[in-house]
């Protein structure tokens, strides 16, 4: 049975690609170039690197660096990230039916993140377990497995018992990697996985997300 929930936060709990898409049309040094942008242009600007499958700033051809850089220290563009639909009333009821739920979130200052999420995220903050863990060199390096396996220890989870609900593709693989349960969440601009992880069960909204719990554990609650 699925017991723990580890959720990414951007693109699973809140909208990153909000954020970007307000970050690239309204930050004063990007508006001349963006500031006609649609929201459907933003896979144009920021093509989809196959081991992401998400949108990401790095992804920019000739400024993914620079972009990401002015973004993560522009609180007012990094905190403008809304939470998706039902995402607090799925999240208390899937506490009132006994799982243990915590944010798996990597990101490039671990406590300017934790101060967000605990804003973000405070009508849940007196039962979801708020972790983070710092980005190394590259997006797709081993921190988020290592704090996987870290939070597995210290608070005495079986990785068999615990789902991580993420949806860029490499952190799908740090779940194997650690005997947990993957589940892909595919918010706007995703692309599919790749032939050898398309095993992995995807769902779109909270409300696939439940009936995913009940075909896990044979019902909602525990």
């Amino acid at each position: 049975m699925i017991k723990n929930i580890f959720w990414d936060v951007d693109g699973v709990l809140a909208n990153l690609n909000f954020a970007y898409y307000n970050f690239l049309k309204n930050h004063p040094k990007y508006r001349p170039l963006y500031g006609h942008m649609t929201w459907e242009d933003l896979p144009k600007i920021l093509p989809v690197d196959p081991k992401y499958g998400a949108l990401e700033l790095q992804t920019h051809p000739t400024m993914g660096t620079e972009l990401n850089d002015d973004f993560c220290h522009s609180l007012a563009f990094f905190t403008n990230r809304p939470l998706y639909p039902n995402v607090i009333e799925t999240l208390k009821e899937l506490h009132a039916c006994g799982y243990k739920q915590f944010t798996l979130s990597a990101t490039f200052d671990v406590e300017t993140k934790k101060r967000f999420l605990n804003t973000l995220l405070k009508d849940v903050t007196d039962f979801l377990v708020i972790e983070c863990v710092q980005h190394g060199k590259f997006m797709h390096d081993t921190a988020k497995e290592d704090m996987l396996k870290d939070c597995l220890k210290r608070y005495n989870l079986k990785p068999e018992e615990t789902v991580l609900v993420d949806d860029r593709i490499y952190n799908q693989q740090a779940a194997l990697n650690i005997g947990a349960v993957p589940l892909r969440y595919r918010s706007e601009f995703t692309t599919d996985l790749p032939p050898h992880l398309q095993f992995i069960d995807e769902v779109h909204n909270m409300d696939e997300l439940k009936d995913w719990l009940v075909r896990q554990n044979g019902q909602l609650c525990l």
